[in-house]
């Protein structure tokens, strides 16, 4: 998720329970509860590894406060910041037994995986007493049943991003992401959750696959697809559609706020066969060894006013209440970032899968990518020329009807 700019603003939250702080000689820019012992390590020559999605996180540019520095100044903690650009890459990461980090942000089911996997540790929420302000309808969620290993960060939908100069039609469905008409001007995820996802709402099937048979059955419709694709993308679906590149694209809704504000051309469309309720929520590595510090950078996070910075940046929307209730009608009823009760009720969150379905979705991936690599150059040319073709015919049918009219 690439640099974030929202078009919509937050409003900045007054709590009575906040007062303003000042650390190391420096005023702080947000306010931060008073009734917490932020400044415990502060001798202790502590540097927390966070590892989060690209620029998730209000880093000071474009008017925002840069929340790290914010942090850094209050608790004397130093923290090295790194990225990812999708769940696999970071559970690879992870699980590759080589990484060192205390606060990672994955999504619902990679934090059911992980924790199955032992890979989280247990939080102390006397340590974090601002998760008190997550709502209600965020917790409890079949991944974390029990809030143990998570606080929920973010949470948004996935929809259609389309050029509306390049799509003329009323985009209601993912068919349209099939559609040989827009050959070479269709983006689709890089990652095999979120793009079998696609194809299985498409076939009227649930996300959460639970056959092999199922597996394969989606991964057909995905290289059924790829003929029309123009590339695999995460983080380069900015510069794809911000610059006219391609017509269509899937992608979260906070990012299509940000692209939209980007370039006014862009639309989202949430299509009506349903689609992925998404919840990415902060937690801490069982090999972690600075875990209370890294309970005090979520509790950090939960912060109202740093809660309203992060949202004012990313764009994408908030479980703590405190800040949503503070949002302009505007924002709250905005149907990109707050969709109305109907289209939240048509939508579907990821579970964790059998581990047979992991793999076999992992390999059926893998096929998909490389499905007629080096040989199927003849197939994209009929594809194009049935494009071309399709083309001139509407372009004839336009003419025709215009002179029949004159007539």
């Amino acid at each position: 998720m690439k640099k974030l700019v929202c078009m919509f603003l937050c409003a900045l939250v007054l709590c009575s329970s906040a007062v303003p702080v000042f650390a190391a000689e420096e005023e702080m820019l947000v306010q931060v509860s008073e009734d917490y012992d932020w400044t415990r390590f502060a001798d202790d020559n502590i540097t927390l590894n966070v590892y989060n999605w690209g620029q998730y996180i209000a880093d000071g540019t474009e008017g925002s406060i840069d929340v790290i520095k914010e942090f850094e100044k209050l608790t004397g903690i130093k923290v090295a910041y790194l990225n990812y650009d999708t769940n696999e890459s970071l559970y690879a990461k992870m699980s590759s037994g080589g990484a060192d980090f205390d606060v990672i942000v994955p999504s619902d089911y990679m934090i059911g995986k992980m924790a199955r996997e032992g890979m989280l540790a247990p939080l102390n929420y006397d340590n974090i007493p601002n998760a008190k302000g997550v709502g209600e309808q965020y917790r409890h969620q079949t991944y974390d049943p029990d809030d143990l290993y998570s606080v929920p960060y973010t949470w948004g939908v996935v929809g259609i991003v389309y050029n509306t100069t390049m799509v003329e039609e009323e985009v209601t469905s993912w068919d349209i992401m099939w559609d040989p008409y827009y050959t070479g001007e269709i983006l689709m995820f890089n990652n095999s959750r979120d793009a079998f996802a696609i194809a299985a709402k498409k076939l009227g099937m649930s996300l959460n696959p639970q056959t092999i048979e199922e597996v394969e059955r989606i991964a057909q419709e995905l290289k059924d697809q790829k003929m029309v694709v123009q590339a695999y993308v995460m983080d380069e679906i900015f510069d794809k559609m911000g610059g006219g590149e391609a017509a269509i694209a899937p992608y979260y809704a906070g990012d299509a706020i940000t692209m939209i504000a980007d370039n006014p051309d862009l639309a989202f469309a949430i299509p009506e066969e349903g689609t992925n309720y998404f919840v990415d929520a902060m937690c801490i590595p069982a090999t972690s060894k600075k875990k209370e510090a890294a309970e005090m950078f979520i509790n950090f996070m939960c912060e109202p006013e740093v809660a309203a910075e992060n949202c004012n940046f990313i764009g994408y929307s908030t479980p703590i209440t405190a800040v949503w209730e503070q949002l302009d009608d505007e924002i709250k009823y905005s149907p990109i970032a707050y969709p109305d009760a109907e289209v939240l009720a048509n939508t579907e969150s990821f579970s964790v899968l059998p581990d047979e379905i992991n793999q076999a979705m992992d390999q059926q991936w893998s096929m998909m990518k490389s499905y007629n690599e080096g040989g199927s150059g003849w197939m994209i040319l009929v594809f194009m020329a049935a494009a071309v073709s399709l083309n001139i015919f509407v372009l004839w049918r336009k003419y025709y009807k215009r002179k029949r009219e004159n007539y």
